[in-house]
């Protein structure tokens, strides 16, 4: 069965859902552990105000008894602790009082909708006066049902011996060195420990003085993630068929995260100005098994992993919602206006790289699940022993 995810709820709803299918029975979870995975996606620098209030708090309400999955759909509620403040003008329910709410200026209509965000877009598509039910959909919030999702995922990738971290490498122009060393898991304490999550020291700093002459400008920034995942055996994807390779799947994840723009796999775009004697990962054997004497592919070839580090990344734009506000135009008028300005981060992409870790850990589980196969984690991995065993032969 594939790996199957569902999220629901809105920005300033009462609670965010995710319901995921396909795990094997047997899986360790907690929610002290979903919520460690919470607190990494709150952090960096540049990061709203609202960060500080909007704590998760979370609650399993099915797929999970004393601690193991079930093998059944796992679904987690993370509650919005501001609802109480958001009720009236979020409630779920009809109400007769909405006038009036509205002059108090807690529920009022949101008519100018901000350029790089969903308001107009989402306004237009479904028919609203009011951009407010875009935007509460669409807001970057809905992430944190993603990272519970890869949590639960990057739980049955170690039980394989598969690892996934993030680091930034690029935030407002600044840029980690070219050649500088890639981060394995060792390093992923020490990279959340950094203000921005970068693994350089030098580029970090750098990076925090261009965010804080953004906040001095306020504008926003954005910036670059790799994610880079050790441990992957080689076979995991298909060659076959177009919605099968595993690049694709991939690509597509990162894409729906909220503001990503572009992805690359291993070198991306700089092997188009390379020839193909200089394109190409060569192939040896140490005896052993294959390897390869460079990762310009970052770990797949033809949508079908190889054994490498997999290596992806990705571009985020800056934050539509500026202090400084855009032109726009008013719904209701037609006539120019400023763009509203909801509260939101300077910059994001720190809070991004984690996001986008557990994004691709999802799709990995997902693959490694259709390689395997297995209604228990001891099924899925003595499936994978054999199917290793069977390589090592070749």
């Amino acid at each position: 069965m594939p790996l199957r995810l569902l999220t629901a709820g809105e920005s300033h709803g009462p609670a965010l859902v995710a319901t995921v299918e396909g795990l094997p029975a047997g899986l360790a979870v907690s929610s002290e552990l979903l919520g460690a995975q919470l607190a990494r996606r709150r952090h960096g620098h540049g990061r709203s105000p609202r960060m500080d209030f909007e704590v998760d708090r979370l609650e399993v309400v099915g797929g999970v008894r004393h601690g193991r999955t079930l093998g059944s759909p796992v679904a987690v509620l993370i509650h919005n602790t501001e609802w109480p403040k958001w009720r009236d003008a979020m409630d779920p329910e009809p109400r007769d009082d909405l006038d009036a709410i509205r002059a108090t200026g807690r529920g009022e209509r949101l008519t100018r909708p901000r350029p790089g965000h969903t308001d107009l877009v989402g306004a237009l598509k479904y028919g609203f006066d009011d951009v407010r039910d875009a935007l509460e959909r669409s807001s970057a919030r809905e992430t944190a049902a993603r990272v519970v999702a890869g949590t639960l995922a990057s739980r049955l990738l170690a039980e394989v011996g598969v690892t996934v971290l993030s680091h930034v490498v690029a935030i407002g122009g600044v840029r980690v060195p070219d050649g500088a060393a890639q981060p394995g898991a060792q390093d992923l304490e020490r990279i959340d420990a950094d203000p921005v999550r970068c693994a350089d020291p030098d580029t970090s700093a750098a990076m925090v003085a261009r965010i804080d002459a953004a906040i001095a400008d306020r504008d926003t920034l954005g910036g670059v993630v790799e994610v880079v995942v050790h441990g992957l055996p080689p076979g995991l994807g298909s060659y076959v068929h177009f919605d099968r390779k595993l690049d694709a799947r991939l690509a597509a994840a990162c894409m729906g995260v909220q503001a990503m723009k572009g992805v690359e796999i291993g070198a991306g775009f700089a092997v188009a100005d390379l020839p193909g004697s200089a394109a190409h990962d060569e192939i040896e054997h140490d005896g052993a098994t294959y390897t390869r004497r460079t990762a310009r592919a970052g770990g797949l070839e033809g949508g079908v992993t190889t054994g490498q580090p997999l290596t992806i990344r990705v571009a985020m734009k800056p934050i539509s919602s500026i202090p400084q506000a855009l032109d726009t135009v008013d719904l209701d008028t037609h006539a120019p206006a400023k763009a509203i300005n909801q509260r939101s981060d300077a910059c994001a992409v720190p809070r991004a790289g984690v996001v986008l870790e557990h994004v691709v850990a999802f799709v990995l589980a997902d693959a490694l699940l259709e390689k395997t196969g297995g209604d228990t984690v001891a099924e899925v991995q003595r499936n994978l022993a054999g199917y290793l065993a069977d390589v090592a032969a070749r």
